[in-house]
């Protein structure tokens, strides 16, 4: 392939190779997010697999409590806290030696990873070698990531012409989504053909297997790439940095506009996407307790309407700006979340909606024996009575108050005004259960709770009306991620661009966003509330609107050749 030269003026239309840069750059990041969402998806079956086994010798866990713990919480983090340091190692080569073989070798370390973990012997076959392995290969995967993004958007933003880098880079915008959808299709595929039992127990697998041949189409179609053409003029003309890192972040001027990036654009762009299409799913299965089968069949029919946006957004910051259209992404998207979140809930199961309004639950303690039940990452264990009572019905997403008794005295829980005694110290209470569901809250697998029975059962009214308000939530994350990807590159110069331009990225959207869900979970665990999580976006997508409107620059007309 003939290296294309960047132009200064608007193009008539797309080129052969400027589709092939497009196409070989999406695909690859698309494969990318696939592999890295399966681990997200299979989560539960993977933490039973190397995590949760039972010595079948004694008929106990494996592991300890404590080395459990450090397990799910390094397995947690380990995705999405190293991004941003990926983006500082992988930046840096990539503002080096150039950005086609930077994101060459970011491809191949997830393909491999992905790969790798799909051949893993479980705990129960070689101990504990194997979630250390796991999280090892999840860190990888972390790493890979946070190198992939910035060199994709950068390498297609150097090839896009003047006025058409919104248009040109929504396209890479819109393979996250893709990677979501990708591995959802797969995991249902697979679920389906082989039945639940035999997937927990080795089909979980072929999703990761699978992805070696995702590599290959996506190692062969970047093997034909060549550099890009703003860098390896920048290269020729010996004007390139030999310290990137420094360059972008020990000089202020740059530095201020790394950080303007992050709390002025991305922080509320991760935010408003993780809540879209992550939270929604999540806070449909975990709290409105809907199953997992009907719950990413609705989150897949939304993401299939909306992703399109991804490229009408990034067309039109081209004509109107990038900064109006994520800023008015983020504050419309703090305005209507609780209302949207609630139309949710009417629609996907309308008997818990009423309990909530109807049904008066409230725990009753000793102040001294009630703690903070604040815990985003699932390792803290509690065996105070308050503390378990209102954990539990955090989990049956019953809404609850806390209110205080006489020192020593004992716990109840007060529903409808009639007391309902608690002395367990472990995390269920048959008692409690029979009390709130027979006052209304409904039990798992509630008739009156959304179902679908197949991929199309979309035309019953209420399927629909989920499907459609999870579309207008896709839509908020393509307002905010579609022309994104063009504001960051336009931001920094071509020297420090692939270094300056990650870090703000990946800071904003494997921290600030990564941890929404359980963020957010853990604050409705801590509330009593189910819809109180969403103050963590809703906050910080504020924040973005006002930082972002008066303090960040408009970059649509910015020449990024210099």
């Amino acid at each position: 392939m003939s290296t294309m030269t960047a132009t200064s003026g608007k193009a008539a239309g797309m080129t052969k190779d400027e589709r092939f840069v497009i196409l070989a750059s999406s695909l690859g990041t698309v494969f990318e997010w696939y592999d890295f969402y399966l681990f997200g998806s299979l989560a539960s079956v993977i933490g039973a697999q190397f995590f949760g086994v039972i010595d079948p010798a004694t008929n106990q866990p494996m592991f300890n409590q404590a080395t459990r713990d450090i397990f799910a919480l390094l397995a947690f983090a380990a995705g999405f806290i190293v991004r941003p340091f990926g983006a500082i190692v992988f930046g840096r080569v990539g503002d080096i030696v150039g950005r086609k073989y930077t994101f060459l070798v970011t491809i191949l370390i997830m393909g491999l990873s992905t790969f790798i973990v799909g051949i893993l012997p479980n705990a129960a076959t070689i101990g504990i070698a194997a979630p250390i392995i796991l999280i090892a290969l999840r860190l990888l995967q972390g790493l890979a990531l946070g190198g992939e993004y910035g060199g994709a958007a950068t390498y297609v933003a150097e090839h896009a012409p003047m006025g058409k880098r919104g248009y040109y880079t929504s396209f890479i915008q819109t393979t996250a989504t893709l990677g979501l959808f990708l591995s959802l299709l797969v995991i249902l595929f697979t679920r389906s053909a082989l039945g639940e039992t035999e997937f927990a127990k080795w089909g979980w697998r072929i999703p990761f297997l699978v992805s070696v041949l995702l590599l290959g189409i996506s190692v062969w179609i970047r093997l034909r790439l060549n550099e890009s053409p703003v860098f390896q003029k920048m290269k020729d003309e010996g004007k390139g940095s030999k310290a990137p890192l420094t360059e972008a972040f020990a000089n202020w001027s740059n530095a201020k506009i790394v950080i303007l990036a992050l709390i002025g654009g991305v922080m509320g762009q991760g935010v408003v996407w993780y809540t879209g299409q992550f939270y929604a799913l999540f806070f449909m299965q975990s709290i409105l307790k809907v199953d997992g089968y009907t719950a990413n069949l609705l989150i897949a029919w939304s993401l299939l309407f909306g992703t399109g946006f991804f490229v009408v957004f990034g067309a039109l910051s081209d004509k109107i700006g990038r900064k109006p259209i994520i800023l008015a992404g983020c504050l419309i998207a703090a305005l209507t979340f609780f209302p949207i979140f609630r139309m949710i809930t009417t629609n996907a199961n309308p008997a818990l909606e009423k309990a909530i309004e109807s049904v008066k639950v409230e725990v009753v303690a000793d102040k001294a024996g009630c703690g903070d039940l604040f815990n985003p990452v699932g390792t803290r264990v509690f065996t105070a009575p308050c503390d378990t009572a209102r954990a539990y019905l955090a989990q049956q997403s019953v809404k609850y108050s806390t209110s205080y008794g006489a020192a020593g005295s004992g716990v109840k829980v007060v529903v409808n005004g009639k007391d309902v005694p608690y002395t367990d110290a472990k995390a269920s209470n048959p008692q409690v259960l029979t009390a709130v569901q027979g006052a209304g809250y409904p039990k798992a697998g509630d008739a009156q709770i959304v179902k679908m029975s197949h991929p199309f059962d979309i035309f019953q009214p209420r399927i629909a009306a989920v499907i459609g308000l999870l579309f207008i939530l896709v839509v908020y994350v393509t307002m905010v991620y579609g022309p994104i990807a063009a504001m960051l590159v336009e931001l920094f110069p071509t020297k420090i661009r692939y270094t300056s331009m990650s870090l703000p990225y990946h800071i904003g959207n494997g921290w600030f966003g990564g941890l929404l869900p359980a963020t957010s979970f853990a604050i409705v665990a801590s509330t009593g509330d189910i819809y109180a999580g969403l103050w963590y976006p809703i906050i910080f997508a504020s924040i973005t609107a006002v930082i972002g409107f008066f303090f960040l620059p408009e970059t649509k007309d910015v020449d990024i050749t210099k």
